[in-house]
């Protein structure tokens, strides 16, 4: 196992771990009007660097926030970078300042001193947990002995045009797995980890093990058997009691065609009565940093013994009905998991514990 030592959260509702944790734990959602949708926004942050865009400004941010809850000295030569984003600095898309994402990496890493080759995940919405996975590999290898993994996206026009033009966008608060879904909302934030090579902190939590299938269905639509996300459920939970879950934290989006595949998923791997959950009614679609960012709010908010509500829950819109509520619910368990998919068939997830 690899051991969480810090983690940070940079989102609309705060800049703390623990802020984002109270607001999800109290129902407050960031998503507000926006265009012609809802959205979930950071704005006068008051962040600048001199020489770094907005993407690298927040990820240094978070980064920086979460060092600030470890010993971990970020130049050293056994620590890795690992950047996850599906856009970057697309929003300067066409102009001379635009970066690419590898380049955005290298200015990151070489910010905090550190001389190491980056890796860039930018594996579509899975993007985060795929990073996370990443890292877990590199440390288990013995290459490194620590890993600072970060993902953000800044929303803009390009990415809207996007989901727009997919017809995917929701004009009203987004409804993950409710029979009144229609859509999505975006949202942008900036989370980091910083793992260790696995030790016996039993007052920590732990990276147990990850699985990556891409079920290559469609280059936007997800599987009508769910099979990636069934096969990455089957290989995270070989030998382990599912009744020992506090909860499945789902991608959930609110689109019709991806909350009915993870229903399809979770009853295939017998999941039915685990509870389950998505951060999408606080967040929206943060992209490239909603596997982290979902997975830090989630295992805090088991830690304190709850499994977050799905605001705007209502009734069972999907085949299979799933062990939602609309309300926070109280757990004594200590394991989670983290399920997630994304364009391009992609699929992953990822099985943590806390304490040992």
């Amino acid at each position: 196992m690899v051991t969480i030592l810090a983690d940070n959260c940079y989102t609309p509702l705060g800049q703390t771990s623990s802020q984002n944790v109270a607001a999800v734990l109290e129902s407050r959602s960031a998503l507000r009007p926006y265009n012609d949708s809802m959205a979930a926004v950071i704005t006068d942050d008051g962040l600048s660097i001199v020489g770094y865009n907005r993407f690298e400004t927040r990820c240094i941010h978070s980064i920086t926030e979460a060092l600030r809850d470890c010993d971990v000295e970020p130049s050293a030569d056994d620590v890795i970078f690992v950047v996850s984003s599906t856009k970057g600095d697309i929003e300067h898309l066409g102009n001379e300042t635009f970066r690419c994402l590898h380049d955005s990496a290298l200015l990151i890493a070489r910010y905090f001193g550190n001389g190491n080759e980056p890796i860039v995940i930018s594996n579509a919405c899975t993007s985060g947990v795929c990073a996370m996975i990443t890292a877990m590999r590199m440390l288990q290898s013995g290459e490194y002995q620590n890993a600072i993994v970060v993902g953000a996206d800044i929303v803009s026009e390009f990415v809207f045009s996007g989901f727009r033009a997919l017809k995917a966008l929701s004009s009203s608060l987004c409804r993950p797995f409710d029979a009144s879904r229609d859509g999505l909302n975006l949202g942008e934030a900036a989370a980091t980890v910083v793992l260790g090579a696995a030790n016996d902190n039993s007052q920590a939590w732990h990276l147990v093990c990850g699985s990556i299938h891409n079920d290559a269905n469609h280059i936007s639509g997800p599987s009508r058997t769910g099979e990636g996300s069934y096969k990455c459920l089957r290989d995270v939970l070989q030998g382990v009691d599912k009744d020992d879950l506090a909860l499945i934290s789902c991608h959930g989006t609110g689109t019709i065609y991806n909350d009915e595949m993870e229903s399809i998923a979770l009853h295939r791997a017998g999941l039915d009565d685990i509870a389950v959950n998505s951060l999408k009614g606080y967040y929206g679609h943060t992209l490239g940093a909603a596997g982290l960012l979902e997975t830090i709010v989630n295992m805090h908010a088991v830690e304190l013994g709850y499994v977050p509500a799905v605001p705007g829950y209502e009734k069972c819109g999907t085949s299979f009905a799933l062990n939602i509520s609309d309300k926070k619910r109280l757990t004594d368990k200590r394991k989670m998991v983290k399920l997630i998919s994304g364009f391009g068939g992609t699929n992953a997830a990822l099985l943590l514990q806390y304490g040992l």
